[in-house]
């Protein structure tokens, strides 16, 4: 089907919803004409081009939307005091890298880090623009306890969401991130899964009525000894509640990007999987549940190594994909480059090449070219770690 091409409401239809015709080439003239429902927003067109955008060849997404007590953590790991200053130091390294666009499409801001400039006063949006990446958001409250549940989470974040996405979109961002997560040692329970399902589609339709693209990210945690077929299992179920709960929202698929975990093994289980199998059992996951309307698949670290995180993502490349199939990494990303910073102002140029390295191999691996030949010990060193937050 050509590209699709969104409406304006007319007077016969639904405040929320348009529809789109089109000629089914074997029909008889009298029932030519097949009419589907979509969503109709003032911002259409603008979201399937920045999802478009953002799932363009060769890039993908650098996460550094950490909450302000888990950039604490990573400064504290070489360190470092938990003060702004010293976030907006690494942040500015980060964000200020030459060159990172040729392999970096957009990047998840924490809300501290949307409003915030370099030291020569430039704001760190204007920064990602010039540099051909846009600016996202993330716009979850974070993880408390779900009750009713077997010990599981909900995610907060939906009171208000429409007027903060509002102005989100004023400082510059032009997509959004909202995080959820499903644990398989705590079952998962019927209800958690639904809950997260229901919460990432109204977070997604506010998204969209706002101008942001929604990133959807429903979490399957690494935690567990399950083997990887128990992993398929679980992220089906998940993801099928996701899209049927999607639809029920009016979410413009065109409009939204996904940001899935990868189908492994649990952390503690005594097999690892090759990164042949991962791809394997992951495309097959995603084939069966992720219409191809959806522009970009951006996966998620979750806690594997460097270079094992690469060697997946390479492994899904290795043929054609009906979604554009990249990365949206924190620590795959961030790991060396902290550890060759240590917050010494004269490390910077170095810290910063080392972004390029990792930003450069995950490039290539979207392109199905990435070889890990030559990668360093510290790159293939695992960082899972049991019940991470961000």
């Amino acid at each position: 089907m050509a590209s699709a091409s969104f409406v304006k409401l007319n007077a016969l239809s639904s405040p929320r919803i348009s529809h789109r015709s089109f000629v089914h080439p074997s029909a008889s003239p009298p029932t030519r004409r097949v009419s589907f429902a979509i969503r109709a927003g003032a911002y259409s067109d603008e979201l399937v081009k920045t999802a478009k955008t953002i799932a363009s060849p060769g890039r993908g997404i650098l996460a550094i939307d950490e909450s302000n007590a888990t950039c604490g953590k990573r400064l504290a790991s070489i360190g470092l005091d938990n003060t702004e200053e010293n976030r907006q130091a690494y942040r500015q390294l980060l964000l200020t890298t030459p060159g990172l666009g040729d392999y970096i499409s957009g990047a998840i801001l924490f809300e501290e880090t949307l409003y915030q400039s370099t030291k020569d006063g430039k704001k760190f949006v204007d920064c990602l623009n010039d540099a051909n990446i846009v600016p996202g958001i993330k716009v979850d409250k974070g993880l408390v306890p779900l009750p009713g549940s077997n010990e599981e989470s909900w995610c907060q974040g939906l009171d208000g969401l429409a007027s903060r996405s509002a102005e989100y979109y004023k400082q510059g961002a032009r997509f959004a991130k909202w995080r959820t997560v499903v644990s398989i040692p705590c079952g998962p329970s019927a209800l958690a899964v639904k809950e997260a399902a229901w919460g990432l589609a109204r977070y997604a339709a506010i998204s969209q009525d706002n101008g942001l693209v929604p990133i959807v990210e429903p979490e399957i945690l690494l935690d567990g000894d399950h083997p990887i077929e128990r992993t398929l299992e679980v992220a089906e179920k998940v993801w099928s509640e996701v899209f049927f709960y999607l639809a029920q929202n009016n979410v413009m698929f065109e409009g939204i990007l996904l940001k899935p975990s990868m189908v492994t093994p649990g952390a503690e289980h005594k097999n690892k999987a090759s990164p042949e199998t991962v791809a394997e059992y992951t495309l097959t996951m995603l084939k069966r549940r992720v219409p191809p309307a959806v522009p970009g698949i951006m996966f998620l670290s979750g806690g594997q190594s460097e270079a094992e995180a690469t060697l997946n993502l390479n492994a899904m490349n290795q043929s054609p994909n009906p979604w554009h199939v990249s990365f949206s990494y924190a620590r795959a990303l961030q790991n060396s480059v902290l550890r060759t910073w240590q917050g010494k102002p004269e490390k910077i140029e170095d810290s910063q090449k080392a972004l390029l390295v990792r930003a450069k191999a995950n490039s290539l691996a979207q392109l199905g070219k990435y070889s890990a030949e030559g990668e360093n010990e510290d790159a293939k060193k695992g960082m899972f770690v049991k019940g991470y937050t961000y």
